[in-house]
């Protein structure tokens, strides 16, 4: 079943200023109702599990800085400070949930918009990007909430002893799930590079040139892009970056180059006399 709504009369996917609005409108309502779909189940069935995983992070904390006694129920409680705060927690939990389940699909959405610029052999990949992005984003949020307890550990000993700390849960909340957000997003960072290599706009050779630049303006972006802003977090999303250039200066070494040049060597045989 074709997905695309381009017709069959046009193979090589060109189209005008209007197909190309019409087509992003489609692909935008699909990832839409994905992420309504996603996130009404979320919102249904998996808040308390999600909510407990969550609050890891904070139970992990010292009990001064936890509302209630050291018991395992009544110590990991956040404080909501208005009526409407545990409805607005829950929608927001939702959709951060919603987004995550539904990554996969907006990921193959976005891959099919713009296969229409890519030659017939490398249209093939939209699959694979989309699990790829999907895992990228996962292992995010998976270093985001390792690394959160040390962090938050970190910046309550920074106020010192005559500081009392006490979380409320919305900012609480807001403030891990951007956390989360922030690194998943930013791990699906070698696809940009990946990506980039498959189009011919960027070459192993100027990465591998570029390599010393790039690790700064990835520890300056790692600090800018970082709720938290302590050391923690700005090296456990730095590390990964810096891996994560070369792994993709990798694949496009001895991957995507190869295959570019054997595609090359073909065509000019084919249009020899």
């Amino acid at each position: 079943m074709r997905l695309s709504r381009r017709p069959r009369a046009n193979p090589s996917g060109e189209m005008s200023i209007l197909e190309h609005i019409g087509e992003l409108r489609s692909r935008l309502v699909k990832s839409c109702v994905a992420l309504v779909v996603t996130t009404t189940v979320a919102f249904a069935f998996l808040y308390n599990p999600v909510l407990d995983f969550v609050l890891r992070s904070y139970c992990a904390l010292p009990t001064s800085v936890r509302i209630g006694t050291s018991t395992a129920d009544s110590g990991c409680r956040l404080a909501a400070l208005s009526p409407l705060e545990p409805l607005s927690i829950r929608v927001r939990l939702s959709l951060t949930v919603g987004l995550l389940l539904a990554m996969p699909l907006i990921a193959y959405q976005l891959w099919r918009f713009i296969t229409p610029g890519l030659r017939p052999s490398e249209k093939r990949y939209a699959i694979p990007f989309a699990l790829a992005s999907t895992l990228l984003f996962v292992a995010g949020v998976a270093v985001a909430f390792y690394t959160l307890p040390k962090a938050i550990s970190f910046l309550v000993a920074m106020g010192g002893n005559g500081i009392a700390v006490f979380f409320q849960a919305d900012r609480y909340l807001r403030f891990v799930l951007f956390m989360g957000l922030a690194f998943g997003l930013t791990f699906e960072f070698p696809l940009v590079l990946v990506f980039l290599s498959m189009v011919g706009a960027l070459s192993s050779a100027a990465m591998l040139r570029a390599w010393r630049p790039a690790a700064a303006v990835i520890i300056v972006a790692a600090a800018v892009i970082t709720p938290s802003q302590d050391p923690i977090s700005l090296f456990a999303m730095a590390i990964p970056m810096w891996i994560f250039y070369f792994v993709a200066a990798a694949v496009a070494r001895f991957i995507i180059e190869p295959r570019r040049a054997r595609r090359q060597e073909a065509l000019a045989g084919a249009q020899e006399p």
